[in-house]
């Protein structure tokens, strides 16, 4: 395990930047053009990045990026 000391801004700046690549997953996810594969690495991905987020995030934002199964589907 790894340790990170982080100012408000730098928490701010991440926090930041793990919603807008959650967004963009999200997006992706719901994209019917990608084929199944891609849509399970791109969910192994995603929730990584949601892990890490929900030690920024408040439970109700983090309600915002939770997935369910008929996302991607």
């Amino acid at each position: 395990m790894l340790g990170i000391l982080l100012n408000d801004k730098e928490c701010r700046e991440l926090d930041y930047v793990l919603r807008k690549e959650l967004d963009e997953m999200l997006l992706d996810l719901n994209d019917s053009r990608l084929d199944r594969d891609i849509k399970q690495s791109i969910t192994k991905r995603y929730k990584i990045i949601f892990r890490m987020y929900a030690r920024f995030a408040s439970p109700k934002e983090l309600s915002r990026y939770a997935l369910s199964n008929k996302t991607y589907r």
